[in-house]
Order: C-alpha cells, then sequence, then structure tokens
C-alpha cells in the first residue's frame, strides 16, 4: 500500500535539502503548486534556500524528489545541476507566498480567516493541499513554541480543547483572497460556485472585513450577477474603494445596476469630473434616469425616488397585474405595489396584492385601486413623505411631477434610512 499520511506545511521548513551525491543543498522553503481548477492542488516543485543575508533560491521538480526521511529530503539531481538564482523562482503559485497569512473566505461558515499553516495530504512523494490552519495552534506550531505551549498547558488542564481540536478547514470550501504580493485572484472552480450560494448581504458585510486588495480579489472571483447584487449591498465607502480598482467602463456598468437613488446618492459622493465620465459611459437609457435624479435635492421626494416600480395601462385587467408580477420577479422594484398610468402617464392610482387577489383576472385595474390618491412631488420634503407613509401605513408612494406624470416611488426603507442618517449626524455627539 502506497505511504499515506497528513503533514503540516510548517514542519517542512526544517527539512535540509540534499543532492543525489550527498551535498546539503540549502533549506526547504516553498511548494509551487499546480492548480489546474483541482480541487485539492498538487505540488510540482520544490522551492530551497541557501544563504542567510544574502539567500538564494533553486526550484526542483517534483519528478526530482527521492524520499523524505530523518530530517532531510532527498533529491535525485547531482549538486551541479540545481541552479540557485537571487530572486525567488517566477512561480504561478506558491503555498508560502500566497496561501500562509493570507486572508481566505471559509464558504461554509460564511467569515473571513487568516490562514495560519497548511495542512497537506501526502502520498508517496505526491502533496496535494487538504486543509488550511485557522487556528491558534497552527500559529504556535509555525512559531516552532508547540512542545513549550502544549507543556504548560498540560499542567493547567490535561483536557483542554487546544490540545485535541485543530481549527482546519477544507480547502475545497475556501477561497483565497490574495495571491502574494501582486493580488490577484486565485479562481477556484469549487471556491467560486460555493461563494455563489452566500446572500450578497452577508458577501457585502464580509467585504467590510477586508482591506481594498482582499475586497477586490474576492469580488473578482464572484459570478457578475453575484457582483451586481453584493456591491448594491455594500457600505458606500467600500464601494468607492472598490470603483477605484476598476476601470471606469466596468465601474459604470455596475452602478446602473443597483436601485436609481442608491445609484444618484453615490454619484453625488464621487467628484464631478468622475460622476460625469461614468454617466457618459452608461447605456443612454440609464443615464437619462440618472440624471433627471441627480437634478433633485438630495432631500426633497425627487431625490429620494428610485425610478424602478411597477407600473400599468389604465386599460389593464387583474390578469395583467399577475403577467407584470411574475415577469418582474428578479426586480428591485417592490413586487406588492403597482401604480397605474394613462397614455401620458399620468398617474392614475395605486393597487396592491390584497386588493386584486380575489378579483376576477378580467378586472379592471381601475376598479381595484386604492379609493384614494395618495402621492407626492418631486419637490415636496422628506417629512412630508414621512408622514404620508406613517398616516397610510403604506409601503411605497408614488412621486409625481407639476403635471401628474409618475416621476418614482419611495418606500418606507428610503426614508428610514435617510432619516436614520440625519438623526444620527445631529445626535452622535450627544451619545
Amino acid at each position: 500500500m502506497a505511504d499515506q499520511f497528513f503533514v503540516y506545511f510548517s514542519e517542512l521548513f526544517k527539512l535540509k535539502a540534499v543532492s543525489s551525491d550527498g551535498v546539503v543543498l540549502g533549506t526547504f522553503y516553498d511548494f509551487s503548486m499546480n492548480l489546474n481548477n483541482d480541487i485539492y492542488p498538487r505540488a510540482q516543485g520544490v522551492i530551497i534556500r541557501r544563504g542567510f543575508l544574502v539567500p538564494r533560491y533553486a526550484e526542483i521538480p517534483m519528478t526530482e524528489l527521492h524520499r523524505v526521511d530523518k530530517g532531510r529530503i532527498f533529491f535525485k539531481n547531482s549538486a551541479s545541476a540545481v541552479i540557485f538564482t537571487a530572486g525567488k523562482p517566477d512561480v504561478e503559485f506558491a503555498l508560502r507566498r500566497d496561501v500562509l497569512d493570507q486572508q481566505i473566505v471559509d464558504v461554509e461558515n460564511r467569515k473571513v480567516e487568516r490562514v495560519n499553516d497548511v495542512h497537506l495530504l501526502r502520498v508517496d512523494n505526491q502533496y496535494h493541499v487538504a486543509h488550511v490552519d485557522v487556528g491558534l495552534r497552527g500559529l504556535i506550531r509555525r512559531l516552532e513554541w508547540e512542545d513549550g505551549v502544549d507543556f504548560c498547558i498540560r499542567l493547567f488542564n490535561k483536557q483542554a480543547e487546544y490540545l485535541s481540536v485543530e481549527d482546519l478547514i477544507s480547502w475545497k470550501s475556501s477561497q483565497v483572497l490574495t495571491l502574494g504580493s501582486k493580488k490577484n485572484v486565485l479562481k477556484l472552480d469549487v471556491a467560486r460556485a460555493k461563494l455563489a450560494k452566500i446572500p450578497p448581504t452577508l458577501l457585502a458585510e464580509i467585504m467590510g472585513d477586508l482591506d481594498i486588495f482582499e475586497q477586490y480579489s474576492l469580488y473578482r472571483s464572484l459570478a457578475v450577477d453575484v457582483q451586481f447584487k453584493m456591491f448594491a449591498d455594500m457600505a458606500p465607502d467600500d464601494k468607492l474603494g472598490l470603483i477605484d480598482q476598476i476601470d471606469d467602463a466596468e465601474a459604470a456598468q455596475l452602478i446602473a445596476k443597483i436601485p436609481s437613488d442608491e445609484a444618484a446618492d453615490f454619484l453625488m459622493s464621487l467628484p464631478k469630473g468622475r460622476m460625469h465620465q461614468l454617466l457618459r459611459l452608461m447605456e443612454s437609457q440609464s443615464s437619462r434616469r440618472l440624471r433627471t435624479l441627480l437634478g433633485f435635492h438630495k432631500d426633497s421626494a425627487g431625490g429620494l425616488m428610485a425610478t424602478e416600480y411597477l407600473w400599468l395601462r389604465s386599460s389593464s385587467t387583474v390578469a395583467d397585474i399577475w403577467d407584470k408580477m411574475k415577469a418582474s420577479m428578479d426586480s428591485p422594484a417592490t413586487l406588492t405595489t403597482i401604480y397605474i398610468v394613462d397614455e401620458q402617464f399620468r398617474y392614475q392610482g395605486t393597487t396592491t396584492i390584497r386588493r386584486f387577489i380575489n378579483e376576477p383576472p378580467e378586472k379592471s385595474v381601475l376598479e381595484v385601486c386604492h379609493p384614494q390618491k395618495v402621492f407626492v412631488r418631486t419637490d415636496d420634503g422628506m417629512e412630508e413623505v414621512a408622514l404620508l407613509l406613517e398616516q397610510y401605513k403604506y409601503s411605497a408612494i408614488p412621486v409625481l411631477d407639476d403635471n401628474d406624470v409618475l416621476m418614482g416611488s419611495i418606500t418606507v426603507d428610503d426614508v428610514m434610512e435617510e432619516l436614520i442618517t440625519l438623526a444620527w449626524g445631529k445626535y452622535k455627539d450627544q451619545i
């Protein structure tokens, strides 16, 4: 049976590298890895180092590895065949450089962790990455304090959890966020698929725990549709940081995909030159919509409204409402509220699921509208909007211009977010 067991990466650092003719070449330094989208990547080369003040490095293919025995790693090469250089080998991916001390996303527990060691599966002379160690014990092992720390802990508590429990995350369940100093993205298809299952809101929270380079790496690891959803849920400062890392065309596409009221607020936070550049790069419809919103004062109904909402012509029926809702399931608009307009897009009324759910399909939408037309004008203030929403217990309210043309919709969440921000700015110094 093949020799098979697990070994920690840090335990290999002590190994002396020995050539086929018995010359000590240096010490083990790193593994270069062969990714190829493998679930458990395999080492393709051993990087050894010699010298202290002026270290030199050499990479030896795994095919030249003979055996590991008694604190030494033996190679089939002769000493003269091993070429050392001043710089570290230029490899795509290396464990020490690209995994140790890096941030990873634990896609099972949906949190960010720091890698303290790597757990390797050894089969004959092949080494595969099995787990990453994110526990304190992994760090103690790397510092070579394990024996002393274990001795001290046993003196006080022989059953201490630290002595028996390893804090390991399966490699296939983790997503590395950075590749050494290059700050690139490691694309693991298995991890990407698992990341896609994390709700965008939680991904946005994870982004808040990372530095800007790691945020960019996580962003790049996601499918495009998940990128849009996560960006919409990110904190404003995180959005700004991420936008600075991508080109203007991609940034414009991202901003155009989030709710229009949030997009307008975000654009207002940018320098005017950058804002106008992004607007120019958007599709004409998105650009026109956002330019309209940017023309209103931030705290007015026009500045608060979103232009994503459900609407139907006054000639429609209840059956048309159901069709509209089914076709809009992926829309950010409020699905429970539908606005009715005439041929000139003048507001005619509002209906909700409660009013038409039990009505026959052929019934006119005007017959299932709320009896009162409750709305605000684009230049009304936030306080007036909040009072009407509270008075009528609506979740959303339409915004009209002076000609009664439907311009947008404001939800309770939009108003609450602004009120909380204003209240916090006013009273935070008193708390």
